[in-house]
């Protein structure tokens, strides 16, 4: 391949990415993933001896929010491994969109538990809940409440840290539990205290509605990422860049940008016009200047750019009958 093409410039940055560098983060993704199994076993197993304990309903919504989130969890700790596979010959831009399916899936089940939980506290407001030993049932589940809060707290940092959305979804999935719990605490505290059941099976619904709320916004978060949904943010500071890029004179303009984020990789491309009396080597080396702009704008993530050079009489240059795909970005006002 010759050296001095836009292509081999894209595989020689692919090349130069860190290695260690995400094989540091696998291995902190996959040390949090571990914690965050093993504490879930140990939440579901106080919860639902809380509720055996106690009977109350809402205890039970929370359990039950417990086994849902050991599955996800299992499915999440997967999908983290699944997403670090290496690119291969069947998905050439590599694995890492798995971690949308996840979160969808993740919310589809926490919806599931949300519905089911409605269903209990719904019978048990009818027929009149009959409760026991609240107190040791409320000590347990408070200590259980805040060894969560701390583990969601870890899931969530580490996430971001790694810019790992499996990892933020699942500590926000357990911050909303340990928020829940929070809730069901007060509220059976309350029961425990005034001696009026009913309390508890309307608390109980009161967790399932919020939990509901948790699964509306992972399965818009899915949705969003397997459509490819681009950040405005991050579309103004690239279109920004270009075009500070072409008011210097490093390009003569640029047209064709499309860009999409995959965990902590960004994949970037944009056809860029330069002069005609310009070399290759002169126009590549611009073009270099332009990616390197570009890949700062983005410091914590891996940056893949391909950029297609062209003359800057565009449609002179091109045969009859060249077709270009639609130009999604080209009418967005950019102010640097």
């Amino acid at each position: 391949m010759p050296q001095n093409t836009p292509s081999a410039r894209t595989v020689r940055v692919v090349m130069e990415v860190p290695i260690n560098i995400r094989k540091l983060r696998l291995d902190a993704r996959g040390r949090a993933m571990a914690v965050s199994l093993a504490v879930s076993l140990v939440m579901l197993a106080g919860k639902l001896t809380a509720y055996f304990l106690t009977s109350s309903t809402a205890i039970f919504s929370d359990a039950v929010e417990s086994v849902i989130h050991v599955v996800a969890t299992a499915f999440v700790g997967y999908s983290l491994w699944y997403a670090f596979q290496p690119p291969d010959e069947a998905h050439p831009y590599g694995h890492g969109k798995i971690a949308y399916f996840s979160a969808g899936f993740e919310g589809g089940l926490i919806l599931i538990a949300a519905l089911g939980i409605l269903y209990s506290a719904t019978q048990a407001l009818v027929a009149g809940p009959q409760l026991r030993q609240l107190d040791v049932g409320l000590l347990l589940l408070a200590g259980l409440t805040a060894v969560n809060g701390l583990l969601g707290l870890y899931l969530v940092r580490t996430g971001r840290r790694h810019n790992s959305l499996v990892l933020v979804s699942n500590g926000q999935h357990v911050l909303t539990d340990m928020w829940t719990s929070l809730g069901v605490v007060v509220g059976v505290g309350l029961v425990w205290l005034t001696e009026i059941a009913w309390l508890d099976p309307l608390i109980a619904i009161a967790v399932a509605l919020n939990i509901l709320w948790t699964a509306f916004r992972l399965i818009v978060r899915s949705v969003e990422g397997l459509m490819e949904k681009a950040a405005r943010p991050d579309t103004l500071r690239i279109l920004a860049e270009l075009s500070r890029a072409a008011q210097e004179g490093v390009i003569s303009a640029y047209h064709q940008l499309r860009h999409r984020r995959v965990n902590d990789q960004r994949w970037i491309e944009y056809h860029l016009l330069f002069p005609t009396h310009l070399s290759i080597t002169e126009a590549h080396d611009r073009a270099h200047a332009v990616e390197d702009a570009i890949a700062a704008l983005f410091p914590d993530d891996e940056v893949f750019v391909t950029a297609h050079l062209e003359p800057e009489a565009h449609d002179e240059a091109h045969p009859d009958g060249h077709a270009e795909p639609a130009d999604p970005l080209s009418q967005v006002e950019v102010g640097f």
